[in-house]
């Protein structure tokens, strides 16, 4: 019996000493997170998303994010690298292109190319034909880890982000437990092949969306639940703002459509764990070292928002069905529909935009 309790004693002081001493790739930053938004009021949850319906069922997995081109025809950026492209129907899949590593935002430019930003290979850019080409693997010297969205502004300047410059593709856990603020905000200029920091410091650098005219970009600064706004034009230019703060989820992505109405997808409603550790730096390293299925883990609820121009909240749209096409980590507005795309979803959503 002696023998027994020895030996419990020893296995719980080693299981003490791993989850207090092991080592971990983060060194936490102490924040306070506010105090999340109750889903009510403006926030009420609703079942407008579950008439979702999808494309390319089984296809792949993760089309992270989606758009469509002159023609109509749909494109999906997934996990194993391939960017499909369906008929305007959903229908009719054929492989564009292959980046060989992870696509994540997809844009088109003026000339009928589609702008990639590509977690593990940078800023690209698909001909066409579906040929690709490297626009930018760095800024200032310091190698992109996790290029993450991209959107082209109307004088066909490309701006995407680097979630973070120190954890790459699915250490996104890793950077927003730490919360040092890795991420930026970059500019791409295609006629001097010039790549331009806007912000730094940012707290796991997400969604990128242009204003319509031009006047303005939005960054989804994922680990600080927030949405920033730089002004590219006007008396404020070259200077940034809070767009959207303290939002009831885990910013993603965001687009802009013809109207001005900025749609933001929510990963999933705020962890309440994960908002009660953010002034514990230990408890956080701690949380690093449970097994992945101890950790924090975000709600399968589709969310998604708009705003106008202004940062008013114009739309919520959610389903928190067991069946919910959830996470949705993009949103695209084109014509009368909305677009989701999923990190992990095996398909692209499609539904019915809301009345303006």
């Amino acid at each position: 019996m002696k023998k027994i309790a020895l030996i419990l004693i020893l296995l719980l002081a080693l299981a003490s000493a791993y989850l207090l001493l092991w080592p971990v790739p983060i060194e936490p930053v102490a924040w306070q997170a506010p105090p999340a938004p109750a889903l009510e009021g403006a926030y009420a949850p609703n079942n407008y998303l579950a008439s979702a319906e999808r494309l390319g069922e089984g296809i792949g997995i993760g089309p992270e994010d989606v758009d469509v081109d002159a023609q109509g025809r749909i494109y999906g950026a997934y996990l194993d690298g391939r960017i499909l492209r369906f008929d305007a129907q959903g229908l009719n899949v054929e492989e564009f292109a292959n980046t060989g590593g992870r696509p994540l935002g997809l844009d088109f430019a003026s000339d009928g190319s589609l702008v990639i930003a590509d977690a593990k290979k940078g800023l690209l850019a698909a001909r066409p034909d579906g040929s690709l080409r490297v626009l930018s693997t760095e800024a200032n010297g310091l190698p992109y880890k996790f290029t993450d969205d991209v959107d082209i502004g109307p004088d066909g300047a490309v701006y995407f982000s680097d979630a973070s410059s120190k954890f790459g593709f699915g250490e996104h856990m890793e950077d927003i437990l730490e919360h040092a603020g890795h991420g930026r905000l970059l500019r791409y200029d295609p006629l001097a092949d010039r790549t331009t920091v806007l912000l730094d410091d940012l707290n796991f650098a997400n969604g990128v969306a242009v204003s319509p005219n031009g006047d303005f970009v939005l960054v989804n600064e994922t680990g600080s639940y927030r949405i920033l706004r730089y002004w590219l034009k006007g008396p404020d230019a070259g200077t940034h703002d809070v767009f959207a703060d303290n939002l009831p989820g885990i910013p993603d992505g965001v687009s802009s459509n013809d109207a001005g109405i900025f749609w933001v997808a929510l990963y999933s409603p705020r962890s309440a764990d994960l908002d009660r550790m953010s002034n514990l730096p230990w408890l956080r390293k701690l949380a690093l070292r449970l097994p992945k299925s101890f950790q924090p883990k975000p709600a399968k609820h589709a969310f998604v928002l708009g705003f106008s121009a202004e940062g008013k909240l114009l739309h919520n749209l959610q389903d928190a069905s067991a069946s919910a096409y959830a996470p949705i980590t993009s949103v695209e507005q084109e014509g009368e529909w909305l677009y989701l795309g999923s990190l992990m979803q095996p398909s692209i959503g499609r539904i019915k935009a809301p009345s303006p």
